[in-house]
């Protein structure tokens, strides 16, 4: 990269053009210290010692904004849970590039499997940064390798670690040569690296990553390609140029190490993101927006922030917003912004206005969810949002107190529209408030919120299964209803037959009376009662694929009446479905669990465990060495399929499903 070299630089000069504000995603596998590798990157811009106290495992995105050698910065650290990988996603959404935060042992690569492939299907430039360099117990080349098995774009090693024999007699990473610049630099603790005089015995090391290096990149560049194969070498310049431009089309994905506990690595990674990160213009070009335009936001993450209300985080895509001014939501109604909002190394403040490129905060526009495109002065234009996962864990929630159900509901709205891969159903059924999600730390740390916000007091309970019934026998049932109270009375006569129907054939009422024996007015309401008495049959639950056939009855010219065939007709019904051998049906869903082929027959004998019945497998269209199982799997069985595969698949296993069929439940003893 071009520009002045220091004695504690890469080399590469530190002179680049500014590209106005620019957005960094840190993603990664739960537990590989992105945290830690946020908080180094604020604090090497100039924010306040990080501090090393346990943090708890993060379920939101943060926002924080800094300055770097004159460089605007929004920074996002992202939750790392793939119960949370929504959340990671919206945030990609919107920023510029993304550092993916991995572990230097290879047997964890592939926790961050499904995050790669995610990033190459979306085209979004990425660097790779090995974290916690200094407990790199084989060599990285091994590391590199296991990560390229899942990832699109090839990996290039920017830099090969320097180990140093410690007291103890084990080698230690202590530094590292810069594989483009070929210069060599010591770690120093919270300090910039210092450039050091290249180890001999580095020499072949180095030379092999650089040619290695530089054959990726001869793949995208004809000149650099005949001069590598005239044995000629490149200049540094041409180098830096390759990588960057291979690096914004992600042809290329660069790889850098370090140890962010001890802010080894930090400020060459900085460097990177400076020279490398492409401007938000680029950015929204990519994704098919026009630069010239009236200005263009989009909300990528809903809080509800208390007393201050509502607030939208935005990407300000292009011109300029200002507080007061009334923006269309998705091209439709418009909203006035109350407040702007600035995240000044994660603290919020007020400003005037926002312009192109930055992520703020916007208040108290209320009808904004998240994902939708802020227009202003009726620009009517709507951008594309990642859709959220389908829910695979549900939890019924209720209230202590019954009065708090209506600010239950309020409450649980409020949680959806901040987090969309949360549901609420209301289920007709059976009454319940169901709540549904990624997995149970998902819905849970969700419920956390809602209590400290709401001060409800919650229960929660695995939610009832949607069992239904049927009948095997078919019965003929009488049924008389003769009641005289004074004045008018009630009287309806009703033979009925109730017989099976092929499994989802529903209910069908037939009439056969002959003679005027019912009369034509009182038919429709034999046929209504016998309907909704199915709805709940002798076990309990709505009697389907019946067929109820009115054969004769009587009636009275004076007492007779719709109420009373009514009346009669759910006798009949009540006792006949009684009589016709019963048996409880339970939903069957059809489930594809995705998972690493290593993983396969774990996969297999889970759901054979929860009485599934296996389908087949085959590969996962587009995602080499991974595959799909399929089978139908009672719906009883999946309340807590999702952790039990993710436990048996290192986290990386998924399922989907939806309704098959109606079954017969195994007898219970």
């Amino acid at each position: 990269m071009p520009g002045s070299a220091t004695p504690s630089s890469t080399g590469a000069a530190d002179v680049a053009p500014t590209n106005g504000p620019r957005a960094v995603a840190i993603v990664g596998p739960y537990g590989t210290g992105k945290s830690t590798l946020f908080d180094a990157l604020l604090e090497a811009a100039g924010g306040s010692p990080r501090r090393n106290a346990a943090r708890k495992a993060g379920t939101e995105t943060r926002l924080a904004h800094c300055s770097h050698l004159g460089d605007a910065w929004s920074l996002l650290d992202c939750p790392g849970s793939v119960e949370f990988s929504h959340e990671a996603a919206c945030a990609l959404a919107v920023a510029d590039i993304a550092v993916v935060v991995c572990d230097p042992d290879p047997a964890r690569a592939l926790a961050a499997a499904q995050l790669l492939r995610a990033l190459d299907e979306a085209k979004l430039p990425h660097i790779v940064f090995i974290n916690r360099i200094d407990t790199l117990g084989g060599r990285v080349r091994d590391t590199l390798a296991a990560l390229q098995a899942h990832s699109t774009a090839p990996l290039v090693l920017r830099q090969v670690p320097i180990r140093t024999p410690g007291s103890d007699g084990a080698d230690a990473v202590t530094g590292y040569v810069d594989v483009v610049s070929e210069r060599a630099y010591r770690y120093r603790r919270g300090q910039e690296s210092e450039l050091i005089q290249l180890p001999a015995e580095m020499r072949d090391r180095e030379s092999e990553a650089r040619e290695a290096l530089l054959e990726v990149l001869a793949d995208h560049d004809d000149a650099l390609l005949e001069k590598l194969l005239e044995d000629e070498q490149p200049s540094t310049s041409e180098v830096f140029a390759r990588l960057r431009a291979d690096l914004a089309d992600d042809a290329v994905v660069e790889v850098l190490l370090g140890a962010a506990e001890h802010g080894n690595g930090i400020r060459r990674l900085w460097k990177a993101l400076r020279h490398d990160t492409p401007s938000a213009a680029t950015t929204a070009l990519r994704r098919g927006i026009p630069v010239a335009g009236e200005p263009l936001a989009q909300v990528f993450k809903t809080i509800h922030a208390g007393h201050a209300g509502r607030v939208s985080l935005a990407r300000i895509w292009r011109g300029t917003l200002r507080d007061g001014a009334t923006v269309t939501v998705n091209g439709g109604p418009g909203q006035r912004i109350g407040g702007i909002h600035r995240m000044p190394l994660g603290e919020p403040a007020k400003a005037a206005e926002a312009t192109a490129g930055e992520l703020v905060g916007l208040g108290r526009l209320d009808a904004v969810t998240t994902g939708a495109t802020l227009g202003e002065n009726g620009a009517a234009i709507t951008l594309p949002w990642p859709a959220p996962p389908a829910p695979v864990y549900a939890l019924a929630v209720t209230t202590a107190a019954r009065g708090d159900d209506v600010k239950l509901s309020g409450a649980l709205q409020r949680l959806a529209e901040e987090d969309p891969s949360i549901t609420v159903l209301q289920d007709p059924e059976t009454g319940e408030t169901v709540l549904r999600g990624q997995g149970e730390i998902h819905l849970n740390a969700a419920l956390d919120r809602l209590a400290r916000s709401s001060g409800l007091k919650l229960a929660t309970a695995r939610p009832a299964v949607a069992y239904r019934e049927t009948i095997r026998g078919t019965v003929q049932q009488h049924a008389r209803l003769k009641r005289q109270t004074g004045g008018h009375g009630q009287f309806a006569d009703v033979k009925i037959t109730i017989a099976p129907r092929a499994r989802g054939e529903g209910f069908l009422f037939i009439d056969k009376v002959v003679g005027g024996a019912v009369p034509r007015q009182y038919i429709p309401a034999v046929g209504e009662a016998a309907e909704e008495a199915a709805k709940k049959g002798p076990l309990g639950h709505p009697c389907v694929d019946i067929a109820v056939t009115l054969l004769d009855g009587g009636f009275h010219s004076v007492d007779s009446s719709d109420m009373a065939f009514r009346t009669a007709t759910r006798m009949a019904m009540q006792e006949g479905l009684a009589a016709a051998d019963p048996v409880l049906l339970e939903p069957i869903d059809h489930v594809a669990v995705t998972v690493p082929n290593s993983f396969t027959p774990n996969a297999q004998r889970l759901l054979t465990g929860r009485r599934g019945r296996l389908l087949g497998y085959g590969e996962h269209p587009g995602w080499p060495g991974w595959d799909d199982v399929e089978a139908l799997v009672p719906a009883a069985e999946l309340h807590d399929l999702i952790i039990e595969l993710r436990s048996q698949t290192q986290g990386l296993g998924h399922y989907r499903h939806h309704f098959d069929h109606l079954a017969e439940a195994p007898t219970r003893r």
